[in-house]
């Protein structure tokens, strides 16, 4: 459950009160739905942006095989004509290392902000596991393929 304003919290075995929300200043408190345009308030809130060689299709099947594995939720998922691929997928955060690892199994180069902003939330989850661990992180992932035809080596695009 999720407070929708910030306020202090007596804790009954620590004689100091917390403030309610996120431990990490800077991130995004609220995310749209997708039905209705409703706000819902989720701490770790990323979007993400990252390249592949991957097809398309086989991404976003072994990316949900990877994610459900490690205990997470695909919200949303697809692709477009245009080789993007969008997913919407949800976690613990007791998960992220898990998560940022099967990310970078599948073939995924996440852009430096994406490196950036899950290496925080891994960081800030293992200084505070009890008290964090159990709140859940959201990635809204864009990732842009670019296949490599058969006899061609590596594809040489980056992330800008």
């Amino acid at each position: 459950m999720f407070q929708s304003k910030a306020r202090a919290v007596r804790l009954q075995h620590i004689r100091d009160a917390r403030m309610a929300g996120s431990d990490k200043a800077g991130v995004r408190l609220t995310m749209l739905e997708f039905n209705g345009g409703q706000a819902t308030s989720i701490p770790w809130a990323m979007q993400m942006k990252a390249v592949s060689v991957e097809e398309p299709a086989h991404l976003v099947k072994s990316l949900t095989g990877a994610i459900l594995g490690c205990g997470g939720w695909v919200l949303s998922r697809g692709a477009n004509d245009t080789g993007t691929v969008n997913m919407l997928f949800e976690f613990e955060r007791q998960a992220c290392v898990d998560i940022y690892s099967v990310l970078i199994a599948a073939g995924l180069d996440l852009s430096q902000a994406g490196h950036i902003r899950i290496t925080e939330l891994c960081q800030c989850t293992r200084s505070r596991p009890r008290e964090c661990g159990t709140e859940i992180a959201s990635i809204d992932l864009e990732v842009q393929t670019f296949p490599v035809a058969p006899g061609q080596g590596k594809s040489t695009h980056k992330l800008a």
